[in-house]
């Protein structure tokens, strides 16, 4: 819907610090390496080779310029040396192009294995998260630790952790070369000079990162107005609210503009300091190793050799701050990763269902003076003292208004959470003395609102039951009302149903997810207002399926429409988080002053 407060939050990965306690937890990384250990090893000598090497570069490249005038020497013999020096540059390109390929290499397999690991590790963890955690934490944020974070664990590892060794080698090992090759005259004033210009342009930089993030919050913040606009579009032309839409997002854009000049001024002071301070730097030494150079205090050669090594040294330390700032964010996107990999997780048996035999449930139910709080909302009460029995093969409804806790049982009977106080009986026994997933797997529940995962019809009905084959699957559509549309289709079975299954109705999804549960075969089957959001003939279709469904099986009917569960055994009427009344449609239809009574008359008089 348009309008309003945007909930949207923007994921953003915090930065660690580099300290030796961040570095040790993200030493866990090197356990996925496996059998991965001697390429990571070989990558290391491939990184540090380049690097070394790299430095031999500007040292013989430097050389050349001590053939710039006159050098004394024959045009010959100034040939013949110039092509043994570019043979040796040669050579260096050779060499370090191979030792930069092996580091990719060696570094990319290395890499690829641990991020396998970890997302296997992650998502198997998240999978089995209670469902406690998927209430008090976002969809989207879940899913970039498996997304984002690991990506960002990548890229330190094939491109920021190489690249900052590789840099430091270079920049220290420049350094070092200058002040050996150079006469301390001229390393000093660079030494005086640089280090103080580079920390100030690192500072220029943080910041001017920082103001980008926020300009990008800015305009993150008018697209999500378009796209709530755009979304509902149908509720803004309703309400006639364009106005209202066109003065919200002007307001945000007028905040942009502003920020945006802000952001330039900023930049504009930056470059000006680059082009004034750190390039007249740069010409003062030069203008000053000329200087050296027409007065014979230091040759062509030695003066080429500072030239070269300068520019790489500038170019190895001006690029750590990116690469450091890099690290910090792969280490913050590790420690996220792990603290979900650590997570305390529901004891599930993740073995293939064929090979499990586990009793069938005969069905029996029984809660126990139950009372619930859920721990997102610890200050509201959702059960009460709830007790009520279901027999086997019986069905029960609930009923009561909105927020009376009846999906709140349908989540206790499949123990998604269990009871603060109270017990909870399944034939007889505590259901914290069944492993989940044996209780689960004789349950199937279907929802009033169907999520259809994104494949086709057959592996959506599959889902019940992996290891059905199609005449299964296609018996239990029968079942479920579904197999005479789903054979309308001209992929029939191979129908792909779309995100969501929003390539299906309403009532079509609903006999999908109905013919899954049936190819399950539970022993206990929840409803929870699966009719309640259909027209008339889907709601009679999906009643039908519903119907087959439920014989043989303990059902637990949560009811909207009232007019369903006339022929209920039994129904529970709660207000309140409290069981109210207890009894069949007719025992609760005769007492004129009860809340069924009520809740029948009142709906009625709305239809």
């Amino acid at each position: 819907m348009a309008g309003g407060p945007s909930r949207t939050k923007n994921i953003d990965i915090p930065k660690a610090k580099l300290s030796a306690q961040n570095l040790k937890k993200s030493l866990r990384l090197f356990g996925y390496l496996g059998r991965n250990k001697w390429r990571f090893i070989f990558g290391m000598f491939f990184l540090f080779g380049t690097a070394i090497v790299g430095l031999f570069f500007p040292l013989i490249s430097g050389k050349m310029f001590g053939y710039f005038g006159d050098t004394g020497k024959s045009a010959e013999q100034m040939q013949t040396e110039l092509y043994y020096i570019g043979k040796i540059l040669l050579i260096i390109l050779v060499v370090q192009g191979f030792f930069s390929f092996g580091r990719v290499y060696f570094f990319a397999h290395v890499t690829e294995n641990i991020l396998k690991g970890l997302r296997k590790d992650t998502f198997s963890k998240l999978i089995q998260m209670p469902m406690e955690f998927f209430s008090q934490n976002q969809v989207a944020e879940l899913s970039s630790r498996i997304a984002t974070d690991i990506n960002v664990v990548s890229e330190a590892f094939t491109i920021n952790i190489a690249e900052l060794i590789r840099q430091s080698i270079v920049g220290i090992g420049g350094l070092v070369l200058i002040m050996y090759y150079t006469s301390w005259d001229v390393a000093k004033l660079f030494l005086i000079i640089i280090p103080p210009l580079i920390i100030v342009t690192l500072y220029f930089g943080k910041k001017i990162r920082n103001y980008s993030k926020l300009f990008q919050d800015k305009i993150a913040e008018t697209n999500v107005i378009v796209g709530e606009a755009l979304t509902g579009i149908s509720n803004v032309k309703s309400f006639t609210n364009e106005n209202f839409e066109i003065s919200r997002y002007d307001k945000v854009t007028n905040g942009v503009r502003d920020f945006g000049l802000k952001f330039g001024i900023f930049r504009g002071t930056f470059f000006a300091f680059v082009v004034t301070f750190i390039f007249g730097a740069v010409f003062f030494i030069l203008w000053k190793m000329l200087l050296l150079k027409n007065s014979g205090d230091i040759t062509a050669e030695e003066f080429g050799k500072f030239l070269m090594l300068s520019l790489f040294v500038a170019g190895s330390l001006g690029g750590l701050p990116d690469q450091i700032a890099s690290i910090q964010k792969a280490l913050g996107a590790t420690e996220r990763i792990f603290e979900l990999i650590d997570g305390k997780i529901e004891k599930i048996d993740l073995q293939e269902r064929s090979q499990k035999a586990a009793v069938r449930f005969k069905g029996e139910l029984e809660f126990k003076n139950i009372k619930f709080v859920y721990p997102s909302r610890p200050e509201f009460v959702v059960l009460k003292d709830v007790s009520f029995t279901v027999k086997s093969g019986e069905t029960v409804a609930l009923v009561g208004s909105s927020g009376s806790g009846k999906s709140t049982i349908a989540s206790l009977t499949l123990r998604f959470y269990d009871p603060d106080s109270g017990t909870f009986l399944i034939d007889g026994k505590k259901s914290t003395d069944y492993g989940l997933t044996e209780l689960r797997d004789q349950m199937a529940i279907v929802p009033q609102d169907v999520l259809l995962f994104g494949g086709s019809i057959r592996e959506n009905i599959l889902y019940g039951k992996p290891n059905a084959t199609m005449e299964e699957i296609m018996e239990a559509s029968k079942k479920a009302n579904a197999y005479d549309f789903i054979m309308s289709f001209p992929d029939k079975f191979e129908t792909i149903v779309g995100d969501r299954g929003i390539q299906l109705s309403g009532g079509q999804r609903q006999r999908v997810a109905i013919a899954r549960a049936v190819l399950k075969d539970p022993s206990i089957l929840i409803l929870d207002e699966a009719t309640s959001s259909l027209d008339s003939e889907s709601e009679h279709l999906v009643q039908e399926a519903l119907d087959k469904l439920m014989v043989g099986r303990t059902s637990i009917v949560i009811a909207h429409r009232l007019s369903t569960i006339k022929n209920a055994d039994k129904i529970i009427v709660l207000q309140k988080g409290e069981v109210k009344e207890t009894g069949t449609h007719a025992q609760l239809m005769a007492n004129e002053t009860g809340l069924y009574h009520k809740l029948n008359k009142m709906q009625f008089e709305w239809n």
